[in-house]
């Protein structure tokens, strides 16, 4: 049985030795992987990234170019992000405490930004922690996510809604034979919407 080849990692990424990476996973030029980061196998990490401490990546994920995933993210298998998302992890940020002291790790609690399996992120959008975005999702580009988004969720805008439904495939679905019906045109693939949440039928 064939093993997936060791993890590429250019001279000029930082990647901290606490971290682990999977068998089959690129970290490319500047990019920066902070301690105890979990990442899974054939995982992509482009220039310029931020992956920080404790993130927790599945396998199959691609995070390209100066992206910012700050802790405590966790990615889910195949959770696509793309080029100069962010992915914050403080609701009140400050610098400075109240009396004018220099807020420090124990002066704040960081919350993160969960990604479910199959989920895409548009470029330069920006999740606000804490918030989770559902399976197979996409967020379009430039849009600012501030609270959950449901699997197969289409969302877009500032702040971001719904416009849509998405298939495993990424592109958008069309209706059906019914108003709750909705299928993927290049798969065929079959949805069912009840109450604004979408299910996948069995085969």
């Amino acid at each position: 049985m064939a093993t997936s080849a060791s993890p590429r990692i250019v001279d000029s990424a930082d990647v901290s030795p606490d971290a682990s990476i999977g068998d089959g996973s690129s970290i490319w030029h500047l990019a920066q992987v902070r301690e105890g980061v979990q990442m899974g196998e054939n995982c992509i990490v482009g220039r310029g990234a931020y992956i920080g401490t404790g993130v927790e990546m599945g396998d199959n994920c691609k995070v390209q170019n100066y992206a910012l995933v700050y802790e405590p993210a966790k990615l889910a298998d195949g959770v696509f992000i793309g080029p100069a998302v962010v992915l914050t992890n403080d609701t009140y940020p400050r610098a400075i405490n109240a009396d004018g002291t220099i807020k420090s790790a124990h002066d704040w609690e960081p919350v993160g930004v969960t990604i479910e399996r199959g989920a895409a992120i548009g470029a330069r959008a920006t999740c606000v922690a804490p918030v989770t975005i559902g399976a197979w999702a996409t967020v379009a580009a430039g849009a600012v996510v501030v609270k959950d988004v449901p699997a197969y969720a289409l969302v877009a805008g500032v702040p971001a809604r719904r416009i849509g439904w998405v298939g495993e495939s990424g592109v958008p679905l069309v209706a059906g034979d019914d108003e709750t019906t909705w299928i993927c045109p290049t798969t065929g693939d079959r949805y069912i919407e009840t109450n604004g949440t979408l299910t996948k039928e069995a085969a």
